[in-house]
């Protein structure tokens, strides 16, 4: 069986570049409706097409299964979808781990989020000097979410009570 176990967190400052393996540029649509049902979503990164369902289990540990699916096949969908996000993707490494920092665009403008995945929910990080807040179950922060609800359209009420520190 699929697991993802991820924490994620805000980025409060530029310190994360100095630790950059590679990039890349991803665009990810939305099949689903409701954040309890399973999330079914369609990622474009390098001309590669993932089909991922997601369902949440507890704390930060989901359900994830991903298929490959055909380049031809993987436009013609991710074009029909509505619901989209487009981030640019940094992967880097700290202290032996893998972590990456996704730099939202388009509506979703000026949001960075950093992610790590885990082994276990009970596995140990060390938290770099770059990282402001954590974020991990904080829904309106899902991908999903911000897909549905862009970061440029909440309100300064909403930002406030997750921005300020």
């Amino acid at each position: 069986m699929a697991f993802e176990i991820e924490r994620r967190f805000l980025i409060k400052n530029d310190e994360w570049k100095n630790f950059i393996t590679k990039k890349t540029f991803i665009e990810q649509g939305y099949f689903s409706t409701h954040p309890n049902e399973w999330i079914i979503r369609l990622r474009a990164e390098n001309k590669k097409y993932k089909l991922t369902l997601k369902k949440p289990l507890k704390n930060f540990t989901s359900y994830e299964f991903e298929y490959k699916i055909p380049s031809s096949d993987g436009e013609i969908i991710i074009s029909q979808l509505n619901n989209k996000i487009y981030k640019e993707r940094f992967y880097l490494l700290i202290n032996q781990k893998y972590w990456v920092v996704d730099i939202f665009k388009d509506k979703n403008i000026p949001l960075e989020i950093a992610e790590i995945e885990l082994n276990n929910e009970d596995e140990i990080i060390q938290v770099p000097n770059f990282i402001s807040k954590e974020i991990t179950g904080v829904k309106i922060f899902s991908n999903f979410q911000l897909a549905k609800s862009p970061f440029s359209s909440w309100g300064k009420e909403r930002l406030s009570k997750y921005l300020n520190n």
